[in-house]
């Protein structure tokens, strides 16, 4: 059982892990062995609730195919670590969904900084004024 926040949990039979031969360097141990994991979670289909479904569903996210499933691939040396750190990835995703930003409050700038703004512009203004071409005086 995968722990989401203190009411939210997500069932060990609602995703689905299988081995695959993971990529790269590894000797002959890379051919051998299925150290890398697939994770696939479908969301729609998932006992999480509906308004985490949809924000899980509108999430930016690659790992997200259109059908509503997450996928995941771990790859370590060993099957383990491979899905310790995939449920993990899995978790940090919902997670990330299931928390809210707290909405920004609107507020004036300062007295002081509108001056100083204001002195900014006006100082740049008058070096700029000064680049004008020289008229020969006499």
């Amino acid at each position: 059982m995968l722990k989401i926040s203190e009411d939210i949990f997500v069932p060990d039979s609602e995703i689905e892990l299988s081995g695959i031969r993971a990529q790269g360097p590894g000797g002959q141990n890379v051919n051998k062995v299925s150290s890398a994991i697939h994770l696939r979670f479908d969301i729609n289909a998932s006992s999480l609730p509906d308004m985490l479904k949809a924000r899980l569903l509108q999430l930016n996210d690659q790992r997200i195919s259109k059908d509503g499933v997450i996928v995941i691939k771990a790859q370590h040396r060993s099957q383990e670590k491979s899905r310790e750190a995939a449920l993990l990835r899995l978790q940090e995703m919902i997670v990330e969904a299931n928390t809210t930003a707290k909405p920004r409050k609107a507020t004036k700038p300062t007295r002081s900084s509108q001056m100083k703004r204001l002195e900014g512009k006006n100082t740049r203004g008058q070096i700029k004024a000064m680049r004008g071409k020289v008229s020969d005086g006499g």
